[in-house]
């Protein structure tokens, strides 16, 4: 019963995703959605076997690819879709778009169009929860491309100097926009690279959501149980969309067809389908499919900000 359950439970966050992308994939070439858009559609199950091991006091801190992460930690949709609409009633009063997502509720802290920006800001939110009494942790969640940045060496070493409270997670899709990790790096060693700061690191292959569930969990359950961080996940995952837009993008030569079919076929979105009983499965689809026809409608009937807010939330030193 309790693993029903649990399929259930991650096959509804799947759904969600999915299907919310995919209606934003739609909408997009009408021009009502403000931003550029990176979908996650592919990479779902990297964010839902994070989120669905923390609590809800835990902190996470994404990428522009963001979509996947704010929905699976409990982002509003409503305030979402208004966001990617450019209205007041977004989740950063339409000033952000689809690449600034955040939601403090939920304790998804603001992610950035900069590669690897937010593991500064991880590192020094985790340094702070390390003297406050409480149990919660932070997750960094960046891709194979925020590997090459200065502040990543940087934020490991502080990070594993500090003994912080906190989980790295590489979502590896092997692709910095249209060129491939082997063509970035020397050696495929990424786990290597986090280990030589002395902390322990994993890959998990296959985009295997329950393996990342049961992996994220170990880790977050040995730091509340006081053994030091940070750990380090390296989880292999493929996009299927172009690095931004709702189109695919093989026509341009840098990758194939052939070269994402296996991921596809391993659709963990299918494969959670397979676990939970037809009943259930059609009740959770229906009800998913209220939540965002309700959260588009929402956003149409929003109204766009106010002259007098692009002078509000702006830094001015007196």
């Amino acid at each position: 019963m309790y693993e029903q359950l649990m399929y259930e439970k991650f096959y509804r966050s799947l759904y969600r995703i999915r299907r919310v992308e995919e209606e934003v994939a739609k909408v997009y070439p009408t021009d009502k959605i403000k931003s550029p858009v990176h979908l996650s559609i592919g990479q779902e199950a990297v964010s839902v076997g994070i989120c669905e091991a923390l609590q809800p006091d835990d902190v996470v801190f994404g990428t522009y690819r963001s979509h996947a992460l704010y929905l699976a930690k409990g982002g509003d949709l409503n305030k979402m879709i208004a966001e990617l609409y450019g209205k007041a009633t977004g989740c950063a009063k339409g000033k952000g778009g689809s690449m600034h997502m955040i939601d403090l509720a939920a304790n998804v802290m603001g992610s950035s169009a900069v590669v690897g920006t937010t593991i500064a800001n991880a590192i020094g939110y985790a340094y702070a929860l390390k003297h406050q009494p409480q149990d919660s942790i932070v997750v960094s969640i960046f891709g194979d491309g925020a590997v090459d940045e200065g502040v990543f060496a940087e934020s490991m070493n502080w990070a594993a100097l500090k003994k912080l409270p906190m989980i790295f997670v590489c979502e590896n899709n092997n692709y910095a926009i249209h060129t491939h990790q082997r063509e970035r790096q020397k050696l495929d060693n990424i786990c290597d690279r986090a280990r030589s700061y002395g902390i322990p690191a994993e890959k998990i292959e296959d985009n295997d959501t329950l393996t990342i569930y049961e992996k994220i969990g170990a880790a977050a359950k040995a730091l509340r149980n006081g053994e030091p961080g940070p750990f380090f996940f390296e989880c292999m995952t493929y996009r299927w969309k172009e690095h931004v837009g709702p189109n695919e993008d093989y026509h341009l030569g840098y990758r194939t067809k052939e070269e994402a079919e296996p991921w596809i076929k391993n659709d963990q979105l299918k494969r959670l389908a397979e676990l939970v009983e037809s009943e259930e499965r059609q009740k959770i689809e229906d009800e998913v499919e209220a939540e965002i026809k309700a959260a588009f409608e929402f956003a149409e009937a929003s109204p766009f900000p106010k002259y007098p807010e692009l002078f509000t939330d702006v830094f001015k030193e007196g």
